[in-house]
């Protein structure tokens, strides 16, 4: 195989598995190469990685080192991104009863998700999270994005158990923005006791949700490593039940008599 062609094929190989360890000797055997080889080759990407703003190589040494690859966004890529999506955000037409927006466009675009997938993972990259966790339904591609990013498992906490997922263990907790007694379930057999998890959600008003979620995770002795939203209500942090959290954009006005919305970057990028 030609030296070419071994980087294209090492660079989609380790791109389909980020944070996961790669031996030189396996590369080296995959693809008939000497490890000087390899190990140069691997510089390469490394260095076009960071050129490119898409992440970086990690070295583990020792007999059973290798390297990972530890997706990340460059601050001006972060930038960039995040001041489109705020751009897309202010369209009056997003408008919708309440003070929301709507989003759902934004929810089901491959690339804007995965983008928002990267700049969390980007943000949580030295959490050591073993879960990704949301409620159903909105946040559901946000965490999938993440997830794949960490290379982590999603479980999903639902409002109503389903009989195809066995026991659960279930929880009330008050909404934050309308103050009503909600139920939240979680089956049993998805998430491992102490895991580190990262909860991820679409809109947070109050945080009442993620305020559930969190409760849910003491119920499976599980430690909550972080907290990423895609859009907050600025005008509800004096009523906000949760403190410590990302959020990639903040919602400042949303008047409906007027037909404006102003939306300005979140606090996430602060942590790239």
């Amino acid at each position: 195989m030609k030296r070419s062609e071994r980087l294209v094929a090492m660079t989609h190989y380790i791109l389909d598995r980020p944070r996961e360890l790669i031996s030189l000797p396996f590369f080296s055997e995959k693809y008939d190469a000497a490890k000087s080889s390899i190990s140069e080759d691997l510089g390469i990407v490394n260095k076009m990685f960071q050129h490119e703003g898409i992440g970086y190589l990690e070295t583990v040494s020792g007999a059973a080192g290798g390297v990972k690859y530890i997706p990340a966004f460059s601050k001006e890529e972060s930038h960039r991104f995040v001041e489109e999506l705020c751009e897309k955000l202010e369209d009056p037409a997003r408008l919708l009863p309440g003070g929301y927006l709507f989003m759902s466009d934004l929810l089901g675009d491959p690339e804007t998700t995965r983008n928002i997938g990267k700049l969390f993972a980007s943000a949580f990259r030295d959490k050591d999270i073993d879960v990704v966790m949301t409620v159903a339904t909105k946040g559901i591609p946000l965490a999938y994005a993440v997830a794949s990013y960490l290379n982590v498992p999603v479980v999903i906490a639902r409002r109503d158990p389903k009989i195809s997922e066995g026991s659960t263990v279930s929880i009330n907790y008050v909404s934050g923005s309308t103050r009503k007694i909600q139920t939240m379930v979680l089956t049993k057999r998805s998430l491992p006791q102490g895991s580190r998890v990262c909860i991820i959600d679409d809109f947070m008003k109050a945080g009442g949700t993620i305020n559930g979620m969190r409760n849910l995770l003491m119920e499976f002795d599980a430690e909550l490593a972080g907290i990423g939203v895609l859009a907050e209500a600025e005008d509800e942090e004096e009523d906000r039940v949760v403190d410590d959290y990302l959020s990639v954009v903040q919602i400042i006005n949303a008047d409906e008599r007027k037909s404006s919305i102003e939306v300005r970057p979140g606090n996430l990028l602060e942590n790239i």
